[in-house]
């Protein structure tokens, strides 16, 4: 079982690149900043810069304004882009698959991938919020690579038993499940109760 480092306060690490659905880590920015002991690292891709602005009308300050430390897309020299760096994980929130491909193939090519790379190589945890549909055959094998490696491909996809009456709660219910994975406390989302 890998071992997380448990740091004081909590890192994690926040990349929103050009797949739709730049909502989900946006929320996650606020939700996580309204956290005692969490600490956020973000970063935003060129294309996720236009997605934010198409979809929810915000610029890169105000994205960058929900976080403790923001880095420079292009500044691979980050102190994100050390495993000497102790981080909890990593959520690329939305992941385009342009992201995706990269990380299954260890290109490094900007911090955001470098970033996933050593959270990969570090054996801490990586939540790719993949977005795109239908998939095409090199999307499932990049998929199984990266979750050959150890990271964890996260679609977006809202669940319905919980009878949402928004958009927003359909958000939340996958943000809150997003946080679970790395054992954040929340009241975003009801748990199951069983069927009733």
């Amino acid at each position: 079982m890998t071992q997380q480092p448990h740091t004081s306060p909590k890192r994690l690490i926040i990349a929103i690149t050009g797949a739709t659905g730049s909502v989900y880590g946006v929320r996650l920015l606020e939700v996580l900043r309204d956290l005692p002991d969490i600490e956020t690292h973000l970063m935003v891709s060129e294309a996720g810069v236009l997605n934010l602005h198409q979809e929810m009308d915000f610029k890169r300050k105000d994205v960058e304004a929900l976080a403790d430390v923001v880095h420079n897309v292009r500044d691979v020299g980050a102190s994100i882009a050390s495993g000497s760096f102790l981080s909890d994980g990593m959520i690329i929130a939305p992941c385009s698959m342009k992201t995706l491909a990269s990380v299954a193939h260890g290109m490094s090519d900007n911090l955001i991938t470098r970033a996933a790379d050593v959270v990969l190589k570090e054996r801490r945890r990586l939540v790719l919020m993949v977005r795109e549909t239908p998939f095409n055959l090199a999307h499932l094998r990049n998929m199984t690579s990266v979750t050959e490696m150890g990271g964890i491909i996260f679609p977006p996809l809202p669940g319905f038993y919980q009878r949402p009456q928004s958009i927003s709660e359909m958000v939340d219910h996958t943000v809150g499940r997003v946080l679970d994975m790395f054992a954040v406390p929340h009241q975003l989302t009801p748990r199951w109760q069983g069927m009733k």
